[in-house]
């Protein structure tokens, strides 16, 4: 039989197909997940709802929503790039599956690409949900979407980095706890829903460091106040994605 009669013909597919088909492959994965919906979409929407709707904690002036919004859309991204991506990473790593993906024609960093365009997709859903209903709640924000855009692609970044190292290093069930532990953590001591200025002064420069603090503090600025783009929260952005990708590149274990 000559060459080229074969159907299907062999060999891998083109590479944007694989990873458009792992990046769908995942979304799905992640969208079907009980657990991943609860951290994703209904803990935000209803921390956003519930604490717009009742005077719990003190915002400061104007409407709850102003200053609650940009805290649940960095708690949004949190939950999907960091919590979320680093329990389905690290039970994927022990069941073997990314041992087995890594012997298919799928390269690993195009796996990983994938894992990071699922997470970007599942965040689009999330933003656009929770702005809907953060606008039916009477929120008004400052309009400046080019360092809305450059804040989230830096969370996201960040938070990837981290939860790909702790998915990598760890064993499943300690990724499990741990990756709970810092979202309760990091939800009441981010500024996400309780403003820094709460905290003692020497507590609140620490916790303004952290990346869900500055995500959720620059988004506030940006849409809350309407200033500029928030360099120093960009940039302590960079440093943790910096931090947080190259470690995760240099100790991932696949197995």
């Amino acid at each position: 039989m000559s060459a080229g009669t074969y159907t299907p013909r062999p060999g891998a597919a083109p590479l944007p197909r694989m990873i458009a088909a792992q990046t769908a492959l995942e979304t799905r994965m992640l969208l079907r997940n009980g657990e991943q919906l609860l951290l994703t979409v209904i803990i935000p929407t209803l921390l956003l709802v519930l604490f717009s709707a009742v005077d719990i904690v003190d915002t400061g002036a104007g409407a709850s929503v102003d200053f609650l919004a940009p805290g649940v859309l960095a708690l949004a991204v949190m939950s999907t790039a960091f919590t979320g991506q680093a329990i389905a990473t690290g039970f994927e790593r022990r069941y073997g599956v990314l041992k087995r993906l890594g012997a298919s024609p799928l390269p690993r960093w195009a796996l990983m690409t994938a894992k990071t365009l699922s997470v970007l997709v599942t965040e689009v859903l999330q933003i656009v949900l929770l702005t809907a209903i953060a606008f039916a709640l009477g929120w008004s924000p400052e309009a400046n979407p080019l360092s809305v855009l450059l804040l989230l692609v830096l969370g996201t970044a960040a938070f990837s980095g981290l939860g790909l190292l702790m998915a990598g290093t760890l064993k499943a069930e300690a990724t499990l706890a741990a990756a709970n532990l810092v979202f309760l953590l990091l939800l009441v001591g981010g500024g996400v829903i309780v403003p820094l200025d709460r905290f003692p002064g020497a507590v609140q420069s620490v916790l303004g460091l952290l990346p869900v603090s500055a995500l959720s503090e620059g988004l506030r600025d940006v849409l809350q106040h309407g200033a500029p783009m928030p360099w120093a929260q960009a940039g302590i952005l960079a440093v943790w994605a910096a931090l947080g990708l190259g470690a995760a590149a240099k100790f991932f274990r696949w197995e």
